[in-house]
């Protein structure tokens, strides 16, 4: 039975949205695949990892009768990369196998059965529903994912909290080291409402989301939280856990501040990081009247030291930085220029914000250099 006839472009956007999420390595061959399900014209593919489910849609099935079938993500997609891009690509099935046809191309695949594929269950209720333009939601978290835990025992680290509040939604992130914190305005939340969001959610998102006005609709339950914009609709269950008090985190009492160019401080941290290492990423950052020093050292005796012009008129302060984490920053908040903040006490943190945005704020903790 024919499934679906279309260009390769055509056929390639919705695997290659859905695809992003099947992992190389899976407990149940059958989440390698991904379940395309066809009533008419309209098509839909699906992928999951039993976390994490993203659904697109497409208007060129093949008959009035309804199919579904598995097959191998990552082959089907590799197949259709490397086909010339002329010609319609027709998709079909028979006796247990998917035919991939083109001009004088045709590839058969091994397919499992559609009725076995783990579709998550979506709740019948749910607790905040609002949308938000997806440029805003794609800012939102472009200004904290990078402070997100990466394989952290503290598993509800490993994601990124989602602050629901009347009037506004809040990201933060923290791996212990650093926290980041962003809001945006938005409508349509009566109650505050807190959740966990898996980081493959969060960079899956980022991924799909568009730099446009068109709305993305998020709703949330107590397990799950479901995003809907364009063709397509991610489901992620949310991470169990209690994150910490982030607003414990942010100092409020700083009262030294400087003003320093974004590409300047940049350009400077990535020149010194050379000559750190992969074990200790440290660098120094003394300041001193209307000057930056960054230094950065090594077990070779080699040393870089770079000066920034600055406007400050406290006294003198001496204090390291993983320079990763402050690069991290410098890469993903673009503006013109940072607010940094400190105290006279080299323990103390620094709080980076931005002149332009008083909701960002990004907290790093110092390291013995």
């Amino acid at each position: 039975m024919q499934l679906v006839q279309a260009t390769r472009d055509a056929l390639l956007k919705p695997l290659t949205t859905v695809a992003g999420i099947v992992e190389r390595r899976n407990t149940m061959p059958i989440l390698a695949n991904i379940l395309m399900r066809k009533q008419g014209q309209a098509v839909e593919f699906i992928a999951t990892d039993l976390e994490v489910q993203i659904t697109t849609h497409a208007q060129f099935g093949v008959g009035d009768e309804a199919a579904a079938t598995t097959v191998a993500a990552r082959k089907l997609l590799d197949i259709l990369r490397a086909l010339p891009d002329t010609g319609e690509v027709k998709l079909a099935v028979q006796g247990g196998r998917l035919s991939v046809q083109a001009g004088k191309s045709r590839f058969a695949l091994q397919t499992l059965d559609a009725a076995e594929y783990p579709v998550l269950a979506v709740p019948d209720q749910w607790d905040v529903s609002f949308s938000m333009p997806q440029k805003a939601l794609k800012h939102l978290f472009n200004q904290v994912y990078f402070a997100m835990a990466h394989q952290e025992i503290r598993y509800y680290l490993n994601g990124l909290l989602f602050v629901f509040e009347p009037g506004a939604v809040r990201a933060v992130a923290t791996d212990g080291h650093r926290l980041a914190h962003s809001g945006t305005a938005v409508e349509g939340i009566e109650a505050r409402h807190d959740v966990i969001v898996p980081r493959k959610t969060v960079l899956e998102m980022q991924r799909l989301l568009s730099e446009s006005d068109d709305p993305v609709q998020v709703d949330v339950s107590s397990t799950q939280i479901r995003f809907r914009f364009d063709d397509v609709e991610l489901i992620s269950k949310l991470v169990e856990g209690k994150f910490p008090d982030y607003t414990r985190v942010i100092p409020t009492d700083y009262t030294r501040h400087f003003l320093v160019n974004r590409e300047a401080l940049q350009g400077s941290l990535q020149r010194a990081a050379i000559l750190t290492t992969d074990k200790l990423k440290g660098v120094r950052l003394q300041l001193s009247e209307n000057l930056l020093r960054i230094s950065s050292s090594n077990a070779e005796q080699e040393e870089a030291v770079e000066e920034i012009d600055i406007d400050y008129g406290h006294e003198p302060l001496d204090v390291g930085f993983n320079v990763s984490y402050l690069l991290d920053v410098l890469a993903n908040v673009k503006t013109e220029s940072l607010r940094w903040s400190v105290k006279p006490d080299v323990s103390a943190s620094a709080l980076i914000t931005t002149p332009d945005d008083d909701e960002f704020k990004y907290v790093v903790m110092p390291m013995r250099i």
